[in-house]
């Protein structure tokens, strides 16, 4: 986080586990959390660095947006995880919410494949990531692929992806020393 205060970073890190519990008790993540989260980061790097640091902090948001869209548009992801993306974009800048991303990606990953072993439901998990595949690659319509992810959702077990996109973000940010 070249040049991020301490502050902010523990701001982040505080919203992220907020956003964590309210996903985990309610499998999503409330707008008045995200909208305020994103134009805080986009204010500060205003207030705090001017243009050059809001143009960082725009193109971080717009980054963190565009990493988890196709997912959310073809059902396979809550809008609320995608605009909680964003907001760590605005606050931590385009380089790093990359980076957060594919840190979230591998707890977002290993929390799936746990899931799944607890389930007992291995076999049935496999069946459902091929159909849902197959579907991409077939369909390639994003609101066909979106009903057909609806009509499965209630046989689904879900992953509130709010939680890998906190473990994952502050686990980076703890990695490169900025949560001392």
């Amino acid at each position: 986080m070249s040049g991020m205060p301490q502050w902010s970073a523990w701001l982040v890190t505080a919203v992220l586990v907020e956003a964590a519990i309210i996903d985990g008790l309610k499998l999503k993540v409330p707008n008045w959390l995200t909208y305020h989260f994103a134009a805080g980061g986009l204010l500060v790097a205003a207030v705090h660095g001017g243009g050059p640091a809001l143009l960082g902090s725009v193109e971080g948001l717009a980054l963190g947006l565009a990493l988890l869209l196709p997912l959310y548009m073809i059902g396979g992801m809550g809008a609320g995880d995608v605009k909680l993306l964003a907001g760590v974009g605005a606050w931590v800048g385009p380089a790093l919410v990359l980076r957060a991303f594919v840190v979230s990606g591998i707890v977002g990953g290993l929390m799936a494949v746990v899931l799944m072993a607890r389930s007992g439901g291995l076999a049935r998990h496999r069946a459902m990531f091929d159909t849902i595949v197959g579907e991409i690659v077939t369909i390639r319509d994003p609101a066909r692929l979106a009903e057909l992810a609806a009509a499965r959702k209630p046989t689904m077990t879900l992953l509130p992806y709010g939680i890998p996109i906190a473990v994952g973000s502050i686990a980076y940010f703890a990695w490169l020393g900025i949560l001392l």
